[in-house]
C-alpha cells in the first residue's frame, strides 16, 4: 500500500538475469525500484568458463549494475549483503545493519554449487559461479602447468597435467573443451620441459550421457566432439570421494592436481529468510 504521495516501493534482491528482467518489465510503471546486490556488477555467467580458461578477460563479461540502469531514474542501486526479511514490517535487512522498506519484494538470488551432502569436497573441487571463481580457476590451471614445468618426478608431473571435471552438464562440457584447447592450442610451444598438449582432461559423469537435459542426438554429438578434441569422457560412474589430489569414481582412483566441480546447483539460502 502507498502512503499519501509516496510511490509504490519495489525492492529487487539480486542484479543477475532475473533481477534485470524484472527491472525491464517494470519500465513505465508508477513505482520506485531498489535493486540490492552483494556485488556491484551484473555477470554474464554462461561465459565464465572462458574467463577461467583465459579466452576472455573479466571485464568482457561483467558490467556495473549502475551503468546498466543509469537511464532509469526510478531505479536505485544498493551494494549490500541481505541477511533476512522482516515480513511483518516489510523491511529487507542488510549485513551492515541497514534496513530497506518495501511494498513489493522480488527475490532473484540465483543458485550456488551443490555437493550432494559432501560440502567437505568444495575446497578440493571448486565450482564456477562468480568472477572470483573464474579468476581463481584460471590461476589454478596456469599454475599447474608452471609447476609441471619444474617437476622432475614423472608421477607428480603426470598428476599436475591431469585435469578432472566432475559433471557433464553444459558447464562441465564447455570447461572440458576449453581446458583441452588451452593445453593443446593456447599453451603449445610455450614450455621447454613439458608438452602442454599431453595434458589429460577427464570428464566424469554419473549419468549415462553428457548433456542429459538435451536431446540424445545432441548428447551424442557433444561426446564425439569432446573425444575428438582429446577429452576422456567417463560415463555412468558416480564420484564417491574427492581429496586435494585424487578423485575416486567407479572402481578407480584418479590422481589429478586440478579438480573442478560442475555437477549440480542448489537454490540460494533466500528461502530460509
Amino acid at each position: 500500500m502507498t502512503n499519501g504521495a509516496q510511490r509504490h516501493r519495489v525492492v529487487i534482491i539480486g542484479g543477475g538475469f532475473g533481477g534485470l528482467a524484472a527491472i525491464e518489465k517494470l519500465k513505465g510503471a508508477d513505482v520506485d525500484i531498489t535493486v540490492i546486490d552483494r556485488r556491484n556488477h551484473h555477470l554474464f555467467q554462461p561465459l565464465l568458463y572462458q574467463v577461467a580458461t583465459t579466452s576472455l578477460s573479466p571485464s568482457e563479461i561483467a558490467w556495473p549494475i549502475r551503468m546498466l540502469v543509469k537511464h532509469r531514474p526510478e531505479v536505485a542501486t544498493v551494494l549490500g549483503n541481505v541477511t533476512g526479511i522482516d515480513k511483518a514490517g516489510q523491511f529487507v535487512e542488510l549485513e551492515d545493519g541497514g534496513r530497506l522498506p518495501f511494498d513489493s519484494l522480488i527475490i532473484a538470488t540465483g543458485a550456488r554449487h551443490a555437493y550432494f551432502g559432501h560440502d567437505d569436497w568444495e575446497p578440493f573441487a571448486p565450482g564456477l559461479k562468480t568472477l572470483e571463481d573464474a579468476t581463481a580457476m584460471r590461476r589454478r590451471l596456469l599454475l599447474a602447468f608452471e609447476a609441471a614445468e619444474r617437476e622432475t618426478d614423472p608421477d607428480k608431473r603426470r598428476a599436475l597435467l591431469t585435469f578432472a571435471i566432475i559433471g557433464a552438464g553444459p558447464t562441465g562440457v564447455e570447461l572440458a573443451g576449453a581446458v583441452i584447447e588451452l593445453a593443446r592450442i593456447t599453451l603449445k610451444n610455450e614450455f621447454r620441459s613439458i608438452h602442454p598438449e599431453e595434458a589429460r582432461v577427464i570428464l566424469i559423469e554419473a549419468g549415462p550421457r553428457v548433456l542429459a537435459n538435451f536431446r540424445e542426438s545432441l548428447s551424442t554429438y557433444a561426446k564425439t566432439a569432446l573425444e575428438r578434441l582429446g577429452v576422456e569422457v567417463h560415463l555412468g560412474q558416480a564420484v564417491t570421494d574427492v581429496t586435494a589430489d585424487t578423485v575416486t569414481y567407479g572402481d578407480q582412483v584418479l590422481h589429478a592436481h586440478t579438480i573442478i566441480w560442475a555437477a549440480g546447483v542448489l537454490a540460494s539460502p533466500a528461502a530460509k529468510w
